[in-house]
């Protein structure tokens, strides 16, 4: 599923957000300089020496979460991947459980989603800026004017490191490899004129977007070598058809109420409404993944 960023799943007691997303770096403050206690020039006796400077002001490391809490989604996700993508109830059971007790609720499950919302955040506000200003005035304010007029694959290639700053870490790793997920994508869904778009057609575009980066987060967290795909490869296919099909419909759901409630989306909203777009896909996600187990 995906790319490249596949890996094992993060050990249990990793907690529910990482003090790292969205925080201020962390680390261990440098030790304070020893005060000066030569003598004066006069031979007098030495000054005291100065007060301590105050620690900084560090935040709490977070608690270490249930060791246990990725196990009942893993479990639920083998099943459907054994049976070929056939079984949709343990589909439903394993995004709902991912949701409510591997992440902790759909809030938190967002703010999991810490690259990936900046970077939809910026594919969004590009899309905007085009639709008012123009393709190219919209590339000339990012210094990328010499795509202008070119295809749109290529025009979302030259975007890529604006979009998706830096790759150093899972987290970066998953919004970039859901950008370029996206761009393979733009054609099959007939996106093929930038200087048309429609806001149905923007849409669309981060709807594409937004549905892989959550599809991502979900197979790193569960762990995709954890999981046992179908040996055949026509039956795996099918697993993360269905699987990318269900978290679409959440994403689809979730973008069509921001839109009700945000219809004239301006620069300064852009953040917040991406924000809005992935704790509402959550929340649905978790409902219908619910309704799916229990039919």
């Amino acid at each position: 599923m995906g790319t490249s960023t596949a890996y094992g799943g993060p050990s249990g007691g990793t907690p529910l957000v990482p003090s790292w997303l969205g925080g201020d770096g962390g680390g261990v403050p440098p030790a304070p300089t020893p005060p000066d206690v030569s003598p004066n020039g006069d031979g007098a006796a030495p000054s005291p020496p100065a007060a301590p400077p105050a620690p900084p002001n560090r935040p709490a490391i977070p608690a270490a979460a249930d060791p246990s809490r990725f196990s009942g989604a893993r479990n639920s996700f083998t099943r459907f991947a054994g049976s070929g993508g056939g079984d949709r109830a343990n589909l439903g059971r394993a995004v709902s459980r991912y949701v409510s007790t591997s992440s902790g609720g759909a809030r938190q499950a967002a703010q999991r989603m810490g690259a990936s919302r900046g970077a939809g955040a910026r594919l969004l506000g590009f899309l905007a800026d085009a639709q008012v200003r123009g393709v190219r005035e919209a590339l000339r304010s990012l210094d990328l004017e010499a795509l202008a007029g070119r295809p749109i694959a290529e025009i979302f290639v030259g975007l890529a490191d604006y979009i998706c700053p830096g790759a150093g870490t899972v987290d970066e790793g998953i919004a970039r490899e859901a950008y370029i997920e996206t761009i393979i994508e733009l054609t099959t869904e007939g996106l093929t004129d930038l200087s048309t778009f429609t806001p149905d057609q923007m849409q669309t575009v981060f709807e594409l977007y937004a549905t892989h980066a959550i599809e991502a987060r979900i197979c790193n967290d569960i762990g995709t070598k954890a999981v046992t795909m179908p040996a055949d490869a026509q039956a795996a296919h099918r697993v993360e058809a269905q699987l990318r099909d269900f978290i679409r419909g959440g994403v689809s759901d979730a973008l069509t109420a921001a839109r009700a409630a945000t219809p004239d989306l301006t620069p300064e909203r852009i953040q917040s409404f991406v924000d809005t777009v992935y704790e509402s896909a959550f929340a649905i996600l978790q409902s219908l993944g619910e309704a799916e187990a229990n039919q």
